[in-house]
């Protein structure tokens, strides 16, 4: 356990928190001293992330697509807590579709869990968020790059960027700082859930890492560590900007 504390006294709150990324970072804020939220649509998957993270986390059942949720969740946590330090917008999610295939349902899903909940998610937390918080929203390294078939969900991820952008700008009186990080290739369940199978999936994973510099996909806590930065006054004088955590994928 780190003893630096980064996060000491904070609370905060992490959307989609169960697994992956978003439960690495929680265990990551635990560590350096928040008390923290997370959220998930699955209770048993929700419980036992909370059973992992110990005594200083708390899941509640929330679906950021849902209005009636995300009210629900701020109401608990101002009613619990008070207040929030940080505000991780994890969530999200995305599926291959090749231009000419593309389905109003797939974009509807995609830009609702992706774009409308994460502007609804920061919306409803103002009033609970306090000043000089600290906002990371979850961006993707493919709101740079072009990869084949992922139009969609590569367009909702650079709104996601433009947001850290503006938001950084409409808050600045408030000293609240928002900002995006963007992984590369991530070893998580979301990317074996893009192959069709446990084959196809293993295919998926050797080729991106084949296109990563560092030769290897990233793991969660990689992208936690980089979320702690941000969440702490360690990037005090950082605002509006993107956080590449790819390995280099993007950038060489």
């Amino acid at each position: 356990m780190s003893t630096s504390q980064k996060l000491a006294g904070k609370v905060a709150l992490i959307t989609g928190g169960t697994t992956g990324i978003g439960l690495a970072t929680a265990l990551r804020f635990v560590a350096e001293g928040a008390y923290v939220y997370i959220t998930g649509r699955r209770q048993a998957e929700l419980d036992a992330a909370v059973q992992q993270l110990g005594p200083n986390a708390k899941g509640i059942r929330s679906d950021v697509t849902s209005q009636a949720d995300l009210d629900l969740l701020f109401d608990t946590i101002k009613a619990e807590k008070g207040q929030l330090d940080v505000l991780f917008t994890n969530a999200g999610g995305g599926e291959f579709a090749a231009l000419g295939g593309i389905t109003e349902a797939h974009y509807d899903n995609t830009f609702n869990l992706n774009v409308k909940a994460t502007l609804f998610t920061v919306q409803k937390a103002l009033p609970v968020l306090r000043d000089g918080a600290s906002i990371i929203l979850m961006a993707s390294i493919v709101a740079s790059t072009g990869p084949e078939n992922f139009s969609v969900y590569s367009a909702s991820k650079a709104a996601v960027r433009s947001f850290a952008r503006t938001w950084a700008a409409d808050l600045k009186g408030r000293k609240i700082r928002v900002n995006a990080v963007s992984p590369g290739p991530i070893d998580t369940p979301g990317l074996s859930g893009l192959g069709a199978d446990a084959a196809q999936a293993e295919q998926i994973k050797a080729y991106l890492a084949s296109t990563v510099p560092l030769g290897r996909l990233g793991s969660p806590d990689e992208i936690g560590k980089a979320v702690v930065f941000l969440a702490s006054d360690d990037s005090s004088f950082v605002t509006g900007t993107e956080l590449f955590v790819d390995g280099g994928t993007a950038q060489v």
